[in-house]
């Protein structure tokens, strides 16, 4: 018998942790190869984690609801002599050092504000600071709130974790940034004490103040209502993270919307003539949503400016066009699964990309790689009856385009003997734009491109 370590994998780009929401095996239970052991949830998606060794499940080291960095070892397997010696442990226990280089890298890329926010920093919030831990992993998300919040890299350094090895979390750095401006009377405190020993400040960290224990109090749960006519409900993990998202949104970027109307009449008496046929044929249904992708996927090759991001004073204009789709799922809650090199794919491909993307985001088998590096979102409002919507910008992404429902209306029919009134298929389209680098003319040239090549669609093309 030998004993295999099973360490967190790396679920996608950027994603250097994961919370473990719920194990499916539990100690003394067979496990077969590739049978999902743990559900696990990243700041992307949750999915679960298949056992890369069979064997009995002998430990398990990380309970539900930890954070665990990508890389750390999560269980103990305990499998055969002949399913240990077949070469695959020893890459298992390479992982930890690779995804320490990368963290590491990460890390270098990632700018901070300089020293002289320090001083600021500690006047409002040093009280939460102790001993100086210089070269301890910092996750990208933490890395981020960091830079956008003005913390320098020696409070960070000084911050103390709650996570495994003394790792700061998303927490403590929220909770650091909600608590520093709310201790008035104890900010010269850290000053006077900076040329103290490094024991007193550790003990001081180890020991807080009681006074510090209030600052919690906005973050508490409401307080019920008397005469009980209302109900408290706690955002789940998705919606929190969907509001914060949405936050960091309209403050990073400076929304501008455009709407232009498109006559959709053909495409409509084209789905109409061919869904049938395609039904039967592919076993899944034709929509609009392929139809519309690729006139967006044909506007941003006539304008590549729309296809990229922005990173501090630089603009990453990107040679991929991957389209990501707003997906309302059963919750209530939004998911965006991309397309990758969309404009590599003809009607019938995006059709069933489409179709599959949303399938498995409703069933909640997407996998992280599933959801990343999206350079252009679609979110389809129309599906709610809604004519028009003004969507928010997924970052670091600059813009975002929602399609309205599809609407009869009379209309001005030009032809050579005249003009008739006729009746005809509209949308809005709404396009919403990061004016720090799309000013309007570009934004509003864009969708009324995405509106032409709606409008000259051939009722003849072939599917």
């Amino acid at each position: 018998m030998a004993r295999v370590e099973m360490v967190m994998p790396k679920m996608g780009e950027s994603i250097m942790e994961g919370t473990v929401l719920k194990w499916l095996k539990q100690v003394g239970d067979t496990i077969e190869q590739d049978e999902s052991v743990l559900e696990v949830a990243t700041d992307k998606v949750d999915t679960e984690v298949p056992a890369i060794h069979a064997g009995v499940l002998q430990q398990i080291l990380v309970e539900e609801g930890q954070v665990v960095a990508v890389g750390a070892p999560i269980a103990i397997i305990e499998t055969d002599a002949a399913a240990a010696s077949n070469g695959q442990a020893p890459a298992t226990e390479a992982a930890p050092v690779a995804v320490g280089a990368e963290a590491a890298q990460v890390a270098e890329q990632v700018p901070f504000v300089p020293n002289a926010a320090a001083a600021s920093a500690a006047a409002t919030g040093g009280s939460q600071l102790g001993e100086a831990q210089p070269g301890r992993f910092y996750s990208p998300l933490v890395l981020n709130i960091a830079r956008e919040e003005g913390i320098s890299m020696a409070d960070l350094e000084r911050l103390p974790g709650t996570g495994q090895g003394g790792r700061v979390t998303k927490k403590d750095i929220l909770d650091f940034v909600a608590n520093r401006g709310q201790q008035p009377a104890q900010a010269a405190a850290p000053v006077a004490q900076a040329a103290a020993p490094a024991p007193q400040a550790a003990s001081a960290v180890s020991a807080p103040a009681p006074a510090a224990q209030p600052a919690a109090a906005p973050a508490s749960k409401p307080a019920p209502s008397v005469s009980g006519n209302q109900e408290i409900i706690e955002m789940d993990r998705m919606r929190k993270m969907i509001a914060q998202r949405m936050v960091d949104s309209k403050r990073i970027s400076p929304h501008v919307t455009s709407f232009v109307e498109a006559d959709v009449t053909n495409i409509v008496q084209w789905r109409e003539k061919h869904k049938d046929a395609y039904k039967k044929r592919e076993g899944e249904n034709l929509t609009y949503t392929p139809i519309l992708v690729q006139a967006i996927v044909k506007a941003i090759q006539d304008f590549p400016n729309i296809n990229v991001s922005v990173d501090g004073d630089y603009i990453i204009k990107k040679r991929d066009i991957n389209i990501g789709l707003a997906v309302a799922l059963p919750s209530g809650n939004l998911i965006v699964p991309v397309i990758h090199n969309a404009d590599q794919l003809n009607l019938n491909g995006l059709s069933k990309r489409v179709n599959d993307l949303a399938n498995r985001a409703r069933q909640n088998k997407l996998k992280p790689e599933d959801l990343a590096n999206g350079t252009y979102t679609v979110s389809n409002v129309g599906s709610f009856g809604n004519v028009m919507g003004t969507p928010i910008i997924m970052q670091p992404q600059v813009a975002i385009m929602a399609l309205g429902a599809i609407k009869k209306k009379p209309a001005v029919i030009e032809t050579p003997q005249g003009d008739l009134i006729g009746i005809r298929h509209f949308m809005f389209l709404s396009h919403s734009y990061d004016h720090r680098v799309v000013d309007g003319s570009l934004g509003g040239m864009f969708v009324r491109r995405v509106a032409d090549y709606l409008e000259q669609f051939d009722p003849n093309t072939a599917i």
